[in-house]
């Protein structure tokens, strides 16, 4: 099993009307409950406001990947808990930060860079998410490109290092274009960064980005990358 946590803040789903009728349960929520699909995954719910922020070392001991969305309490989440967790993440935790994670302080201590992007408050356009990767794993069952009617605009330049791998990039209505699906191996750990997924529009009910993050899911996990090391290694010695 995949033991997979989904973090979130749960600040703008409990305190705004217009997010908590998109996603009445927060976003973790909707995420778990596609998730839950998977026969071979195992996927629990953390908070900012539980204790140690959901993110005590028994819980990321038991967790293989880390999805992280947060949007307006980047700050709240204390310094020991944000370096505890880029800790794991070089140990072998998979983690994937979606939308406005792009922020926050475990995104920004493992790749070493400000995260700060252009992008226009509030302002709704459409969005074509492209595929530039094809064969890449988190890549497989999606088509050329996924539409989507309405969605944050978030543009280049976006200050972080060269991904390793880039799955995505996004275009927008406007003519704005942006590195939405990044790669990222630090220590033992892997990193995907998403971009879609602004709180106001019921971006992840759509079964293509749930098939996304499903397969994120599976490349981050170090069980997988283990599996497909001992297959290496038995087909080497054949």
């Amino acid at each position: 099993m995949i033991r997979v946590t989904v973090w979130s803040e749960f600040r703008q789903a409990r305190d705004n009307e217009i997010v908590k009728a998109v996603y009445p349960n927060d976003i973790n929520a909707a995420i778990q409950e596609f998730l839950d699909q998977n026969e071979d995954m195992e996927v629990r719910l953390a908070y900012l406001d539980d204790p140690e922020s959901g993110l005590s070392e028994e819980t990321l001991e038991k967790t293989d990947v880390l999805i992280w969305w947060a949007h307006v309490a980047h700050n709240e989440v204390p310094d020991e808990i944000a370096e505890r967790v880029r800790q794991h993440v070089l140990r072998g935790m998979g983690i994937i930060f979606l939308h406005s994670a792009h922020m926050c302080k475990p995104f920004l201590k493992l790749i070493g860079t400000s995260g700060t992007l252009k992008y226009r408050e509030g302002d709704t356009e459409r969005e074509r998410l492209w595929v530039v990767n094809p064969a890449h794993p988190i890549a497989q069952g999606v088509g050329e490109q996924i539409y989507l009617e309405h969605e944050e605009m978030y543009g280049e330049p976006f200050d972080i290092p060269q991904p390793d791998e880039l799955v995505f990039v996004g275009w927008f209505s406007s003519g704005y274009v942006f590195r939405s699906g990044c790669c990222w191996t630090r220590g033992r750990g892997r990193v995907f960064y998403f971009q879609p997924g602004h709180e106001e529009y019921p971006i992840y009910r759509n079964p293509e980005i749930q098939k996304i993050i499903t397969n994120a899911v599976h490349w981050a996990s170090p069980a997988e990358q283990c599996e497909k090391l001992k297959c290496y290694w038995v087909e080497s010695l054949e």
